[in-house]
Parts: C-alpha cells; structure tokens; sequence
C-alpha cells in the first residue's frame, strides 16, 4: 500500500479558513502535517470566526495566525510566529484570493488593482518572506485557476491574476530548484464551494456543457492533487499546472 505521510511537516494554507483553502488544510492535516490557517482579520469578523473554527475542528497540530496578505509587516509577523510555535516551515499553499467580476467597460481601477494586488501580488510577497523560514526541500502549490488559461466573460482581472500565478509559478520553480522547493500551481476549474453554488443556474448549465465529465468538481478533488503536489511523490515535479477541471478546455 502507498500511502502519503505529512508527520512532521508544517504547512501554512493562505485563506485557509473556508472554500478550498478549508479542504486543503483539512487534507494536509489528515495526512499527518502541522497547520497553519491564515486569514485576513476583517471588519466583520468573519475571516476571524471561520478560521478559528477551522482549526478548531481539526485541534491538535493547527493555529490560525491573522495576516493581510498584501502586507510584508504581517507575513513576516505570520512566518515568525508560525516558526516560534512549530519550529519549522516546509509547505506553502498560496490560496487566499478575491473577486470583484465586472465586464471591462465597467471596472474600476480600484476593482482592478484589489484583485491584482490579492490574487497575484501577495502570492509573490508572501513565497518571498516563506522562502526566508522554508527548509530546503520543501514545497509551494500556488492555486491558479481555469479562468487564468481559457479566460472567462467578465473577469478581466481575475483572469489576469490566475494567469500571472502560471507564470510566477515557472520562474520560482527555476529560481529555488537550487534549494530543492519544488513550486507548482494547481488550476482549478468550477468547484462546489460557496462561490460555486453561488453562480446563477443559466450560467451553471452552460458551464456543464462544456464540462466532458458533466459536473462540477468537490472541494476534496482539488485538496488530493494539492496534497500529492506536497508529498515525496511529486519530488520530480517543478514549474507545472496541474490542470484539474473535468476535461473543460474550450
């Protein structure tokens, strides 16, 4: 039997609290690693409540750590702290993201610049400062999205972010092959989270149309791949998009 073991790993989710970043946590943590879920401390307290109910059910071996992840301040506070708790830092999943969906004519800079700076600009700053407290070896799965490859109607932001993630990807796989951390991406396409139950029922059936499998993907589906992306299984994988989307490529 081949299983997959985590015990003694240390794993830092972004966004981590809800959504994907929920089941990857969750995932890592089943598999024996230590936990760490940030989350952005907002005015309504939501980020707060969820993230610590999150670690909350998953008790020993997980912390919830606030940070804004557009902050250098906050990540090194995060990184440092995470280190005093648990000693170590070996895994990275560059998660936390946001949307503000508006067709072209009609964004905003600010809509534009929020999502850029979240969606790509933090999962730089925030690999820069991890890579400062990773041990050689370890990893970063950075979540990119099918938007980012085939684009989607009024997510001329997000799709840029997504697409800005692929590539960002390739260049740190290059630039810390040296210290063996393997950096890759993970592409998902329309998932049974929050949002995805959120999205109209005109636009779910068009998106199912395009879908080979006929259905939209689980939380868990992505979870497992990021969970093989941070194991000794995937030690000769670097610089990739894992693609997992129900064979939707048109």
């Amino acid at each position: 039997m081949i299983s997959i073991d985590l015990n003694g790993k240390v794993a830092v989710v972004t966004g981590g609290g809800q959504g994907l970043g929920k089941a990857t946590a969750t995932m890592l943590h089943r598999a024996g690693a230590a936990v760490v879920i940030n989350y952005l401390n907002d005015s309504s307290g939501t980020g707060k409540r969820v993230a610590e109910e999150t670690a909350a059910e998953l008790g020993e071996r997980c912390l919830a750590i606030d940070a804004d992840v557009r902050s250098r301040d906050n990540l090194q506070r995060m990184f440092t702290k995470m280190e005093a708790h648990f000693g170590r830092v070996d895994i990275l999943v560059n998660n936390a993201a946001i949307l503000r969906d508006r067709t072209m004519k009609n964004l905003s800079d600010a809509d534009w610049d929020d999502v850029i700076e979240t969606n790509l600009s933090a999962v730089f700053k925030v690999s820069q400062t991890a890579v400062q407290f990773m041990n050689d070896g370890g990893r970063i799965v950075n979540m990119a999205s099918i938007s980012g490859v085939i684009g989607f109607f009024g997510q001329a932001n997000y799709a840029s972010a997504k697409a800005g993630v692929i590539a960002l990807t390739k260049v740190l796989s290059k630039e810390l092959a040296s210290r063996q951390i393997n950096v890759n991406a993970v592409a998902p396409g329309v998932v049974l989270t929050e949002m995805g139950k959120s999205i109209p029922d005109q636009a779910r059936h068009q998106m199912l149309a395009q879908i080979p499998l006929r259905r939209f993907g689980e939380p868990d589906e992505i979870a497992t791949t990021i969970l093989f992306l941070c194991s000794p299984l995937s030690s000769y994988i670097t610089g990739q998009t894992l693609h997992v989307n129900g064979g939707w490529w048109a």
